[in-house]
């Protein structure tokens, strides 16, 4: 059985964890946001993944068992808000468009987290502000909860690149493309193409934060060329994975004070793979 933490206050630090570090299933009291100013950000639910770069952040609502995991060497700043400040209404996970006026306020609330100032409760003030305006992302993989159709995504969370039909994956797991696209549907919200597309770009960011490259992404991912790939990337991300990738590089390690890191904040207790997430 999965344990799972409660931790009543979601704390509001900066840390740095290392590649692949991950941390463990818990639960808040409180909202927070979740962001990574460098590196590659997972949080996994029970609905699902989100996968993020640094011109995204991840809303947490209160209560949302969820967990967290580095790809590449990942700056995570973390800002929890009360249970009763939720200035978008949202009350599922969620991926938000993060501007440079918005991640600039971020990494200003996680530097002193400690100071109960009459200037930091106004940052706070201006920090929820830009949340009302900030657009939500549909960068989401969807968890499956019908057998046949978690019998087919699991084929594909193996190999991102598989690029058969929806029919052919069909008669592996004993159904017909008419009833998964229903389940689909119905299950996930969105069609195959979109879910596989949400899956790749997932994939995608996960390895351009490994160092791989580019042409190697596209090809690992299924993609048929890598101008395909960069076309669909920079759609959903806003920039080239090239300039993705090189944006991670250039941020500096001095731009998280570890003064703000606070360990107990948050544990690096061991998280089951999305898949007992998922399950």
């Amino acid at each position: 059985m999965m344990d799972i933490r409660h931790q009543p206050v979601a704390p509001t630090a900066a840390r740095r964890l290392a590649p692949h570090a991950r941390i463990g299933a818990h639960r808040h009291d409180d909202h927070q946001i979740v962001y990574a100013h460098r590196g590659v950000l997972s949080v996994t639910t029970s609905a699902g993944s989100w996968t993020v770069p640094a011109t995204r952040a991840i809303w947490v609502p209160a209560g949302a068992v969820h967990s967290h995991r580095a790809h590449g060497a990942l700056e995570l700043h973390l800002v929890g808000l009360p249970a009763d400040t939720n200035p978008l209404g949202l009350h599922e996970p969620t991926v938000l468009a993060v501007s440079p006026l918005l991640r600039e306020l971020i990494l200003a609330c996680t530097r002193d987290p400690a100071d109960g100032s009459p200037e930091q409760r106004r940052l706070r003030a201006v920090l929820c502000d830009q949340l009302r305006v900030s657009s939500e992302q549909p960068l989401h993989v969807p968890a499956p909860t019908a057998p046949r159709l978690q019998a087919l995504c699991d084929i594909l969370y193996a190999d991102p690149s598989d690029n058969r039909t929806l029919a052919a994956l069909g008669r592996e797991v004993g159904a017909s493309d008419r009833t998964l696209s229903r389940l689909f549907k119905a299950d996930l919200g969105m069609t195959f193409p979109q879910w596989r597309t949400q899956l790749r770009l997932s994939h995608a960011l996960v390895l351009l934060a490994e160092g791989t490259p580019v042409t190697v992404v596209a090809h690992r991912c299924g993609w048929s060329s890598a101008s395909a790939f960069i076309d669909v990337f920079r759609r959903a991300f806003g920039r080239t994975p090239g300039r993705a990738a090189a944006s991670d590089v250039a941020v500096s390690d001095a731009a998280v004070s570890d003064a703000a890191v606070s360990d107990a904040a948050v544990s690096d207790a061991a998280v089951p793979d999305a898949a007992g997430l998922r399950r």
